[in-house]
């Protein structure tokens, strides 16, 4: 423990600094007396007179500009640490976790990470890409702040709100007959195969597209396969079939291979995006990150 307080430094360094005790009162607003003692009680814990008095000011011993310049950087620092826990109270700073299960090469996961970054270039954030259970796992266990998930689930302990639509597109071979086409009905679809990753988001498109192609009780061509998304993708040149992703995952690009929108009755064919958080989360950061998605997409929820 310090014998000397954060204030009594400032006095000095104030004194120091205007070489006048009554001026340094005046810069600091406080009265004159009040800094002349705190400085004389410096004086006596360190042991050394710090200034010579006179009737023009206050000027520094030797042994006193040594103990100014070696107190300037603890001032400094106790100020950068004083702003830095405000910052974090108020969710400019500190640390965020976002989980999501989709691809972010594009769309509006990305855009609204990079925003958010250039927004608070001092928040840590960082994200992790897993399945839809091991970051709900990750939030039971307070290792993630927010999952945005495509789809939709309910639980009572934690708070779930849409955030945004993204397009769902047909990844197909560049030779495919249907590559020609800006946009692709679902009708074009039936009678192909349809090569999905068995993880997320895999499941959900899966069964969009069982919804969207089943007819007359024959059920489309669907392969689901235990690799990554991108393994898929990456053969599809070679016309072992099609695929079909979010729009987030159409900024990477892969041989022979292209994105064409998908459309229904009712014109694009969206798929929905969910942020999902903890009730007790009291991270000010996560806070600061739902409103600013709220704002961003003209939503209307409540943040506590």
């Amino acid at each position: 423990m310090l014998p000397f307080d954060i204030r009594q430094l400032r006095y000095a360094i104030a004194a120091a600094d205007h070489g006048s005790l009554y001026r340094a009162a005046r810069a600091l607003e406080v009265e004159q007396s009040t800094l002349s003692r705190n400085i004389l009680k410096l004086e006596r814990v360190v042991g050394v007179k710090i200034f010579e008095r006179s009737r023009a000011g206050v000027t520094m011993t030797i042994a006193g500009a040594q103990f100014i310049r070696n107190a300037r950087p603890m001032i400094d620092s106790a100020d950068k640490l004083v702003a830095t826990m405000r910052a974090a109270s108020q969710g400019r700073a500190g640390g965020l976790m976002v989980g999501h299960n989709s691809a972010i090469s594009a769309g509006k996961l990305r855009s609204t990470i990079l925003c958010w970054r250039g927004a608070h270039p001092d928040v840590d954030l960082d994200g992790v890409e897993a399945a839809r259970g091991t970051l709900l796992a990750g939030l039971d266990k307070g290792e993630i702040d927010i999952a945005i998930l495509v789809g939709e689930m309910a639980r009572n302990d934690i708070r779930r709100e849409s955030f945004w639509s993204e397009r769902v597109l047909v990844a197909l071979p560049a030779s495919h007959r249907l590559a020609e086409r800006e946009i692709i009905h679902w009708t074009d679809l039936r009678g192909e195969r349809f090569l999905l990753p068995a993880s997320d988001p895999g499941p959900e498109i899966r069964d969009m597209l069982l919804g969207r192609l089943a007819v007359s009780g024959m059920q489309p061509d669907i392969r689901m396969h235990q690799v990554s998304r991108e393994g898929i993708l990456s053969v599809l040149g070679g016309g072992l079939g099609l695929s079909v992703v979010c729009e987030g995952g159409t900024g990477a690009r892969y041989p022979d291979v292209v994105y064409r929108p998908v459309h229904g009755e009712q014109g694009p064919v969206m798929i929905a995006f969910s942020g999902y958080w903890r009730k007790d989360n009291g991270n000010p950061a996560l806070r600061r990150f739902l409103a600013f998605v709220r704002d961003r997409y003209g939503l209307a929820f409540d943040i506590p």
